[in-house]
């Protein structure tokens, strides 16, 4: 597979993973069709989009309507199965790790092929990854994950989008370092929510 095609494939599943965790996170509110797919959208579009704009770039998915295409369906499809059968409440934890995954690595690559600093690009990286998820917490009226005291989220998206840029100085592949870093993130992300990893964060202090 070729690094465009990587970029491509691998960022159309990114955009249906996260509209489906929008649309799977919506059901909680009890949102009608055109909520759920607003949220849907937003997961799914989001992060890529800020890191566009911030890069200068067209925005991925006004230049190639396939992606909002691809979020819309994935977000009707999710909707009415979601309606049918009752899902567990926190199921899309799972498919949201997936998604923080791809678009970290795509983003980190997009940037690094815009010649981004390497810095920069690891932070484009873990926007793109987190920023759709901060926007479906925001409409679904939620302290967004990456803000709450839990387990790593956006340190798993940055430690992965170093791993990708280190593996690729190593002499890997941009395509096998790009799978490499995606393990990095997913299993990170994974590994902290089952065995509750997280950063030290501030104590409310007590006055006496």
């Amino acid at each position: 597979m070729s690094m465009d095609a990587l970029l491509y494939w691998v960022g159309m599943a990114a955009v249906a993973v996260n509209a489906l965790t929008g649309v799977l996170d919506s059901s909680r509110k009890q949102m009608d069709l055109i909520g759920a797919l607003l949220v849907g959208i937003a997961t799914a579009l989001g992060g890529g989009t800020i890191r566009d704009l911030l890069l200068d770039r067209n925005v991925f998915w006004v230049v190639d309507q396939a992606y909002l295409i691809a979020a819309m369906g994935t977000g009707l499809i999710t909707f009415f199965i979601a309606r049918t059968f009752p899902l567990p409440p926190r199921l899309f934890l799972i498919p949201d790790a997936v998604g923080l995954a791809l678009f970290t690595v795509i983003g980190t690559q997009i940037s690094l092929q815009w010649h981004a600093p390497w810095l920069v690009a690891s932070l484009m990286g873990v926007i793109t990854g987190v920023v759709g998820g901060v926007l479906r917490d925001i409409l679904c009226n939620d302290v967004p994950l990456v803000f709450l005291k839990g387990e790593l989220y956006a340190t798993a998206a940055w430690i992965g989008a170093f791993a990708l840029i280190g593996f690729q100085q190593l002499g890997i592949s941009a395509v096998m370092a790009s799978w490499l870093a995606m393990g990095v993130v997913l299993t990170l992300r994974l590994l902290a929510m089952r065995f509750q990893i997280t950063l030290p964060a501030f104590s409310q202090s007590r006055s006496h």
